[in-house]
Order: C-alpha cells, then sequence, then structure tokens
C-alpha cells in the first residue's frame, strides 16, 4: 500500500499503470486501503480540536472541543469519509459501462481511495489547526485529488482520454453532491445533538 501512496504523489501516470495491471485478488486488498489511511485525519483532527485548539483572527482566546464532543465528531468524520469513498466507487462502477468500461464495485472503490489519498495524508494539519495552513494545504490537497481521478479512470479502466474526461467530469459531480449531502448531514447531526461542545 505505502508504494502507492508514494507512487501517486511522485509518478502518478505509471503508479497508476501498475494498478490497471493488479490482479483481482490485490484489488480486493487495496479496497481496504482508505480504512486504514482515513484514521490520519481523524486522528490528527480529534487531537488537534481538543488538545491544542485554534483562534480566530488576532483574539489570544485558544478555542477547544471537548474530549468527548472531539472523540464523536472524529467517528462521525471517519464513516463518513468511508463512506463518501465506498459511494463514488460504487458510482463509478455504476456509470462504466456508459462510457464503455468495464468495471467492479472494488475497481471503483481503488479508483476513488486511491485518487484521495492527498485529501487523506493532508489530514495531517489537523495536528495543529491553524487556518490559513489548513486552507492551503487542503486547496492544494483537492486540486491533486482531482488531477489524480483524471488522470486514474483513463488508465485503470482502459478507456480513450477523451471519453475518460467526461467520465471523471461527471465523477466530479458526483462528488460534489455527496459534499452538499455531506453539509446538510452535519447540520441535521447538530440538531440531533452531535453539536460541538467547546471548553471554556
Amino acid at each position: 500500500m505505502i508504494q502507492h501512496t508514494f507512487g501517486l504523489l511522485t509518478k502518478p501516470s505509471k503508479q497508476w499503470q501498475t494498478i490497471a495491471d493488479l490482479p483481482e485478488n490485490s484489488l480486493n486488498t487495496l479496497a481496504l486501503y482508505p480504512c486504514v489511511l482515513a484514521i490520519l485525519p481523524a486522528v490528527a483532527w480529534y487531537y488537534g480540536t481538543s488538545r491544542v485548539g485554534w483562534s480566530v483572527g488576532d483574539s489570544d482566546d485558544v478555542i477547544k472541543l471537548t474530549v468527548e464532543s472531539a472523540r464523536l465528531i472524529s467517528i462521525l468524520f471517519y464513516a463518513a469519509m468511508i463512506a463518501c469513498v465506498a459511494v463514488i466507487g460504487y458510482f463509478i462502477h455504476w456509470m462504466a459501462e456508459t462510457y464503455g468500461a468495464a468495471s467492479t464495485i472494488t475497481k471503483g472503490i481503488v479508483i476513488t481511495s486511491l485518487a484521495a489519498t492527498p485529501l487523506f495524508l493532508s489530514g495531517v494539519v489537523g495536528f495543529y489547526p491553524l487556518l490559513w495552513l489548513d486552507m492551503l494545504i487542503g486547496v492544494a490537497a483537492v486540486s491533486w485529488a482531482v488531477y489524480l481521478l483524471y488522470l486514474g479512470i483513463p488508465i485503470v479502466l482502459g478507456i480513450p482520454e477523451e471519453r475518460g474526461f467526461l467520465f471523471s467530469s461527471a465523477v466530479m459531480a458526483i462528488a460534489l453532491v455527496i459534499l452538499i449531502c455531506l453539509m446538510v448531514g452535519s447540520v441535521i447531526l447538530w440538531d440531533f445533538g452531535a453539536a460541538p461542545a467547546f471548553t471554556d
């Protein structure tokens, strides 16, 4: 798994080709990749929000979540990351035939989870929540993840680049819809008691 992580960050085209050549049983193992890597941002943000804290603007006041609140939010964050990867992976499988590709749900999940590698790794900024740094690294991670998705779909699914571009664009549209659903879900969960609780 680690060689795929570094390969996608340093030589993405070559790494996607390596992944495309993997047998089905290796893909089944790679489907567990997001379960392991998603732990990193969940733990980082738990620690950063409950132990380190953050401040807003020029204020010297440090804002922290209670340990219980940070734990609950981190668990929900982890579950949301895994669910998003699974749902987008399913949609890749579901749309593959439309774009002339043969796919399985496992292959869709592998593509999604590997394309999301920069997002998982950027979660380490959560250990020290600093708004401008988090935003800067987050934008870079999202940009690289989108690039990996557009690069990886045609290679792994074995379709022409033009069709791969359209396929990737459809996947991005689904990802944006899922993002909006997560925002709405967050508001609903806040109403049912999962709202953040701050320390005094």
